[in-house]
């Protein structure tokens, strides 16, 4: 099943069912990121999975380990504002790529948690940015 048909599905799925969904996001904390895109101004929406960090939400660009950052970075550092759903909650937030001590930290934690992160940064050469989501409404 290609990504854009994948991710179609878990939207659909989290959407029906107040954030819950099942195949290889269940049980794991999953938000959904909408964003703008950076040449056609259109509305991109794409589950991630996030870290919860006090009030905030940081977020991984992975792309599965890609050597590439994934569109939905690209376009959030073109147009900051975002939108986010969690669990049947919608807001607007900002997004801020963080720094290089704050960022390890952060990913230390994720990979610790969920062992694919790990492997993901093994698989690739770029240093893979996190992105804090502070809520803005």
């Amino acid at each position: 099943m290609a990504a854009n048909e994948l991710n179609r599905k878990v939207i659909e799925e989290f959407r029906a069912n107040g954030g819950k969904v099942g195949g290889r996001y269940e049980g794991r904390p999953l938000l959904l990121l909408t964003t703008t895109g950076r040449k056609t101004g259109g509305r991109r929406t794409t589950p991630v999975m996030y870290l919860a960090d006090g009030d905030d939400y940081c977020i991984f660009a992975t792309k599965g380990g890609a050597p590439q950052h994934p569109d939905w970075y690209l376009n959030l550092l073109a147009n900051p504002r975002v939108n986010v759903e969690l669990g049947a909650e919608r807001f607007e937030a900002q997004a801020r790529t963080v720094g290089p001590e704050e960022r390890d930290a952060l990913y230390r934690k994720q990979a610790a948690l969920y062992s694919q992160f790990a492997e993901y940064e093994r698989k690739t050469t770029r240093t893979i940015p996190v992105v804090r989501l502070t809520r803005t409404n």
